[in-house]
C-alpha cells in the first residue's frame, strides 16, 4: 500500500535512538526525505548512512541538535530548510528515562533535565515547525509518550509527568492544526525490548531478563513489543491514509492496558 508521503519530509527527534532509529527507517522506506536529528551526533550520521545505503528509500540527513536550545533547533531547521524545502512530519520522540526513585528521594537535577529534554525541548521544536506546517496545509505531528504517561511510573516521576505532558502538548496540537490539514496524534507504548539486553551492563542482565518477564506475563499477549511495532503506527498516522485521524492517544501495548482478571 501507498501511504502517500513520499518525498514529504519527517524530522525524527531522537533519531539515533531505539525507537527512532526504528521510525527513520520505516518512514525512509516508504520514501519520505528523513531527518535523523540527535544530540548524538555520531549515533544520527550512522542511522542517515544506513538509509541512505537502501537504494528505495527516500533520502536521508543527520543533524546533530540541542533540544533544549532554541538557537540551535531554529538554526539546524533552517538547515533542513535549505536541503527539502520544508518539513511535513514532526515526530516527538527524544526523551530521557532513567529515574527510579521515590518521590522523596527524588533528585532535583534529574528532574529539572527531564523537563528541560523532554517536555521544553518537544516545545521548542514544535513551536518552529507547527506554524509552518499549518501555514502550508499539510502536516503530520506524533508525540511519543508512554504507559507511565497513561498510569504512572514507580519511581518514574519527571518521566511519567513529563510523558503525561506529551499527550496534552499532541491534543492541542490537533485542534489548532484541525482547520489547516495538519494532524497530530500521540502514542503511548508498552516496554519494547528491542535491544535492551545488549545495552545493558552483565552485572544487571539477569535483574532486567526477571523484570522484562513479570512485564510480558503481566501481558495479555504474553511477549513484549519491539521497535518496529512502533514504527508502523508513526508511519501509518503520518500517512494520508490516516488524514481523518487527529487528537487521539494510541497505546502500542499488546493489551497490556485492558483490565484483566
Amino acid at each position: 500500500m501507498d501511504l502517500g508521503i513520499r518525498d514529504r519530509t519527517a524530522v525524527v527527534t531522537g533519531g539515533a535512538g531505539r525507537i527512532g532509529s526504528a521510525d527513520c527507517r520505516l518512514l525512509a522506506e516508504e520514501g519520505a526525505n528523513v531527518v535523523v536529528l540527535d544530540v548524538d551526533a555520531d549515533g544520527a550520521a550512522e542511522i542517515a548512512a544506513e538509509i541512505d545505503e537502501t537504494a528505495a528509500s527516500g533520502a536521508a540527513i543527520s543533524l546533530e541538535c540541542d533540544l533544549t536550545d532554541r538557537d540551535d533547533v531554529a538554526d539546524s531547521m533552517a538547515e533542513v530548510r535549505d536541503a527539502f524545502g520544508g518539513v511535513d512530519i514532526l515526530v516527538n520522540n527524544a526523551a530521557m528515562v532513567d529515574a527510579r526513585s521515590r518521590i522523596g528521594d527524588y533528585d532535583d537535577g534529574i528532574w529539572d533535565r527531564d523537563i528541560e529534554i523532554n517536555l521544553t525541548g518537544t516545545y521548542n521544536i514544535s513551536t518552529e515547525l507547527f506554524p509552518r506546517m499549518c501555514d502550508r496545509g499539510w502536516g503530520r505531528i506524533v508525540n511519543m509518550s508512554s504507559m507511565a504517561g497513561w498510569y504512572g511510573g514507580f519511581g518514574q516521576l519527571s518521566y511519567s509527568a513529563t510523558k503525561a505532558a506529551m499527550i496534552g502538548v499532541g491534543r492541542t496540537m490537533a485542534l489548532e492544526g484541525a482547520q489547516s490539514g495538519v494532524t497530530s496524534n500521540v502514542i503511548a507504548p508498552n516496554i519494547v525490548v528491542g535491544d535492551w539486553a545488549e545495552m545493558t551492563p552483565d552485572e544487571l542482565r539477569e535483574n532486567v531478563d526477571e523484570y522484562f518477564a513479570r512485564i510480558a506475563e503481566a501481558t495479555p499477549m504474553r511477549h513484549l513489543g519491539t521497535e518496529e511495532d512502533v514504527a508502523n503506527m508513526v508511519t501509518y498516522l503520518c500517512s494520508e491514509q490516516a488524514s481523518y485521524v487527529t487528537g487521539q492517544v494510541i497505546g502500542v501495548t499488546g493489551g497490556i492496558d485492558l483490565f484483566s482478571f
